[in-house]
């Protein structure tokens, strides 16, 4: 078992304080390919990174590196020499220690897990590797020592997991190997030497639950890993065991959002073949739910209670249930295969969301991910366009942190429709103080075509 140190409310309030301000620094002297813990970066940015280093068939070796204990082990000393804030203060979070069994056990190393700034400190203990990294192997200039012309190497890290790409074997193994073992050791860090190894990449190696491999045609490509697939096909399987007594609606209701989930998290590989594998074990373990539910049914009847074609597919699972306004509907389970395949667009590795010359940069993203999110909900699309991405209380951004709210300006229990001249897309703070309240909230309108000229 990992102790967890979970700060009170007041030191949960005063690290957030201290996040502000260490924060930039931390984002500033970032490495460039480092995605996690990070504003505005994602497992998909570290994908998409892996891919552009792995893609030219110079590239044959990988170096997949595990920290033993990341957490756990990092040195006080050097995060106290090395983190620009108040000392005294970061002391005491370092050493508060944890409670088990109403006994206070003390920390003489490591970040306090379940800490808001444990993640920060990660990071600084961290970066500065790729720097180092490129200041021995300069991209594309030859390396006297090791007698590559050529080394390829590369950095990618995301936590405290990371892949470093090379040329050679012996590269990696006699040179670059030995140069983070000490890098680590400085911070009070190891590498576990089980899990650190050396693979060629037309064996392919596992990162953040894809699968990277070059194949015998020269193609490399990124699917989802075997251990992943089992992980989410484990966990459906035993919701569906668990759901006994359960209706059709609420089994539907715990699986659609782990499918939807694991299929989004995906989507940015080679994941269709996937994606219909996992959907036809779903369906097999459905399948066998309806027949222990009613073991006294025949096949036909099981299906027409069941499953259903719903547009160019077959034996899709509902349930049905009722609407607010008691007329019946069904409820359908989500396909994986349904989620369609889009290139991820990797972060620029220099870009800053605390450097105001990088503000409508991010702005673009974010604008891009929502119009992606909203992509097959018209109503959602069009009244975030007619909000210009504002919230219509507070006037600030609506984005995927913020989250949002759908409501309606004349309550649907008053006679008010569902047609989006009577919806407005707000804050969820700001959707509950308007209902605490009962504020009425006005809707903009979009200019006119000629005044738009104008």
């Amino acid at each position: 078992m990992r102790p967890l140190g979970i700060p009170t409310m007041k030191d949960r309030a005063m690290q957030a304080l201290h996040l502000l301000a260490l924060d930039p620094v931390v984002e500033t002297n970032a490495d460039r390919n480092s995605y996690g813990f990070r504003q505005q970066r994602c497992c998909a940015d570290a994908m998409v990174q892996c891919f552009t280093a792995l893609k030219s068939a110079k590239t044959q070796w990988v170096l997949e590196g595990d920290i033993k204990s990341c957490f756990d082990k990092i040195s006080h000393d050097w995060l106290l020499a090395h983190v620009p804030m108040d000392r005294a203060i970061l002391q005491k979070w370092l050493k508060s220690g944890y409670m088990e069994k109403h006994v206070l056990h003390e920390t003489t190393d490591g970040t306090p897990q379940g800490g808001i700034i444990s993640p920060a400190l990660a990071n600084c203990a961290l970066d500065g590797l790729e720097r180092l990294l490129q200041e021995r192997y300069p991209t594309g200039k030859p390396v006297k020592s090791s007698g590559e012309k050529f080394p390829c190497v590369n950095f990618i890290r995301y936590a405290d997991d990371f892949v470093i790409t090379g040329k050679s074997k012996q590269l990696l193994e006699g040179e670059v190997r030995p140069l983070v073992e000490h890098f680590l050791k400085e911070r009070g860090l190891e590498l576990s030497p089980t899990k650190t190894v050396i693979t060629h990449v037309e064996k392919g190696f596992d990162f953040l639950g894809q699968n990277v491999r070059r194949y015998p045609n020269g193609k490399l490509l990124i699917k989802p890993s075997k251990k992943s697939v089992k992980t989410l096909l484990d966990r459906i399987r035993q919701t569906i065991k668990a759901a006994r007594g359960m209706s059709a609606v609420d089994l539907i209701s715990k699986l659609n959002p782990v499918i939807r989930g694991w299929a989004n998290y995906h989507r940015h590989e080679v994941s269709k073949r996937t994606f219909g594998r996992v959907d036809h074990n779903i369906f097999s373990s459905l399948w066998r739910w309806a027949r222990r539910r009613h073991p006294k049914k025949n096949l036909r009847w099981l299906k027409q209670k069941y499953f259903e074609r719903r547009g160019n597919r077959d034996w899709c699972f509902f349930g049905e249930t009722c609407d607010d306004d008691g007329r019946p509907i069904k409820i359908w389970l989500y396909h994986a295969y349904s989620t369609p395949i889009k290139r991820h667009v990797k972060v620029k590795g220099e870009a800053n969301p605390y450097d105001p010359a990088y503000e409508t940069y991010f702005e673009k993203r974010e604008e891009d991910h929502m119009l992606e999110m909203f992509r097959r909900i018209a109503t959602l699309r069009y009244l975030w366009y007619e909000q210009r991405g504002l919230c219509t209380v507070c006037n600030t951004k609506i984005t995927r942190i913020t989250g949002w709210r759908l409501h309606h300006r004349v309550p649907l229990v008053m006679g008010g429709s569902k047609s989006a001249e009577n919806r407005v897309l707000l804050h969820p703070e700001c959707h509950d103080r308007v209902h605490r309240q009962h504020r009425s909230v006005s809707k903009p309108r979009l200019p006119e075509r000629g005044a738009r000229r104008a």
